[in-house]
């Protein structure tokens, strides 16, 4: 069993940055695709971003696509995500994902078969 703990969510104002950690354990992440999901206040779960387990493929969702860069670091079982130029509409709860190596689109959150508690970060005006 996969656990997945997110850490650096927080309150930032407009144009800033943060790095979201994900931390497994438990098992390697090495052969899991690893994704991003947020849920703002009021609304549905999102597709944010996702990285193939061998790194070649990235994926983003069309609100984040060049303000957010998705990463793994194997060696240290973790993926992350810088967000830059903040936006108040950026502001969710963000959760990490990990799901098979082979997976069909990587942007559907029933694809993805272990989750962490969510990280929460709200952006101000």
């Amino acid at each position: 069993q996969v656990r997945l703990v997110e850490s650096g969510g927080g309150l930032v104002q407009t144009g800033g940055s943060l790095r979201l950690s994900c931390a497994a354990s438990g098992r390697t992440l090495r052969t899991y695709t690893m994704g991003w999901f947020r849920q703002p206040p009021g609304k549905e779960r999102e597709f944010v971003s996702a990285i193939s387990w061998t790194s070649d493929k990235t994926y983003y969702a069309d609100p984040v696509k060049g303000r957010v860069t998705i990463s793994r670091d194997n060696a240290k079982n973790t993926a992350y995500l810088q967000m830059n130029s903040l936006k108040p509409e950026d502001t969710a709860v963000y959760y990490c994902a990990a799901g098979p190596r082979w997976i069909a689109t990587m942007t559907g959150a029933n694809e993805y078969d272990h989750w962490g508690q969510g990280t929460q970060v709200t952006v101000s005006s």
